[in-house]
């Protein structure tokens, strides 16, 4: 390994060396705040590292790279889990649940995300995804005090398993059609000309396991239970973290492939589906965690109406929407943990007049379901424009049109949060009692929501750089 390979890899040294010394604390000192502590500063390192410009962008023999776009998302999934960790003291304080593998966890977690996003082949893609994966199979179930956590654990590990699997013979097809690994080799090699139909079985395979991750319809059923009934930190890192990666391995793939026009029927199904299906299903829920799991779905779908318009720029749509996505979650789960480590249920009525009662967490939801709804000045309202003028361009007017009644139909379960919270009387007269690093994380999820929304350009004019 040449120096320049070890700067590339180092992000990922960082994450690692940072959980398995997160672990050795709390079996050697026993003191789990200290652990906390170091976690969060391994995923802070590994930040600040990406940003740094590597003299070589490259390293074959690792099978892993540093271009911009990987740094970029590299630096996103580091914020993450600094911010998760930040926010999860009281709540996991609240819920009883201690131990030092609860931030290892969340370490090994990004190491997974790190590696997906810096990976130039798919046995570096796999392996990152499946450890990323691996890692909220034992999130979601870790609050043992909750029967209903580790059966939504299994749950998602018996259907993570299949998606696993799908991936797994998906690139074992294209090995055998391509006899190579490396991503930009396999496309070359599978998609230009007339494909073989072994090597499409095998793409179908891929984004099959690609799909599930992204929750979308048909594979979608995971999505309420788990968002129901893991940690709220744990949902907030799953619905941004896991999600943004899964998007990055899309748009590595579409760029290498120059857009897959292939595609496009399956896709705009998927696309329409997801849309339909989520706002639909969302506006029948009382329950806060399920309403932003089943709108989830459909945030999902207006990013695969972004992939369809790849010629309309919808891949830097995407790309935004994916980050953008991201710090949404962090503030509404975010949030919404804090809330629930007060006391608060997770059914709407349980929130009434808590934006009096917790004024700096009812606050941030509140900015959070702005932005989901797609409300100016908010990062939402410009990732869906962005989106939508994507599709107006590639002339997708159907989906357009369909994303925009669809996000139209959204505000009203969006919205029913913020009533909640302001335009009803609190059911309790307790007050808001937050550390300072909890309403420091909470305030720079919601002030980046505000600031991406009315000053996208520097963030879209690097992503042109980096996507076609």
């Amino acid at each position: 390994m040449t120096p320049a390979d070890l700067s590339i890899a180092l992000p990922l040294l960082i994450l690692a060396l940072g959980a398995i010394l997160t672990l050795l604390n709390g079996a050697i000192t026993k003191n789990h705040a200290a652990g906390t502590v170091l976690a969060t500063l391994a995923a802070v390192g590994a930040g600040l590292w990406a940003m740094q410009v590597p003299t070589v962008v490259s390293a074959p023999s690792l099978g892993l790279a540093a271009g911009g776009l990987t740094r970029l998302f590299t630096v996103f999934f580091a914020f993450m889990s600094a911010t998760v960790l930040l926010l999860s003291g009281r709540y996991n304080a609240y819920r009883g649940i201690k131990g030092e593998e609860y931030p290892a966890t969340i370490l090994f977690t990004a190491f997974g995300m790190v590696a997906l996003a810096s990976a130039t082949n798919l046995l570096i893609i796999f392996l990152g995804l499946e450890a990323m994966t691996f890692g909220f199979y034992l999130l979601t179930a870790i609050d043992r005090g909750r029967p209903v956590s580790s059966e939504a654990g299994l749950k998602y590990l018996l259907m993570g398993v299949v998606s696993a699997a799908f991936l797994a013979f998906g690139i074992a097809l294209l090995y055998c059609v391509g006899g190579s690994l490396d991503l930009g080799e396999l496309v070359r090699t599978t998609l230009t000309g007339t494909a073989a139909p072994v090597a499409l079985a095998g793409w179908a395979c891929v984004l099959v396991g690609i799909f599930f991750k992204l929750s979308l319809v048909p594979a979608h059923l995971w999505t309420p239970d788990v968002y129901q009934a893991a940690p709220a930190p744990v949902v907030a890192f799953l619905s941004g973290g896991s999600k943004g990666a899964a998007i990055l391995l899309l748009l590595l793939l579409w760029a290498n492939a120059a857009g897959l026009a292939a595609l496009r029927v399956p896709l705009f199904v998927i696309a329409l589906l997801s849309m339909l299906v989520g706002n639909l299903a969302a506006l029948r829920q009382h329950d806060i965690r399920r309403m932003l799991a089943y709108s989830s779905i459909a945030q999902m779908g207006y990013v695969v109406v972004a992939f369809v318009a790849f010629q309309g720029d919808g891949l830097r749509a995407a790309a935004f929407y994916a980050i953008a996505y991201g710090i949404m979650s962090l503030a509404a789960f975010g949030a919404i943990g804090v809330l629930e480590g007060s006391g608060c249920g997770q059914m709407l009525d349980d929130y009434r007049g808590r934006g009096f009662t917790h004024p700096v967490a009812g606050g941030v939801l509140a900015v959070a379901m702005f932005a989901l709804a797609g409300i100016p000045p908010t990062v939402g309202f410009t990732g869906k424009f962005l989106i939508f003028a994507s599709a107006i361009r590639a002339g997708e007017y159907a989906l357009a049109i369909v994303g925009i009644l669809t996000a139209a139909v959204s505000i009203y379960y969006y919205l029913r949060v913020v009533a909640a919270l302001y335009l009803q009387q609190a059911a309790g007269e307790e007050k808001e009692s937050i550390g300072v690093l909890t309403t420091a994380a909470l305030g720079l999820s919601a002030a980046i929501i505000i600031l991406l929304g009315l000053f996208p350009s520097q963030l879209l004019d690097f992503l042109k750089t980096q996507l076609p």
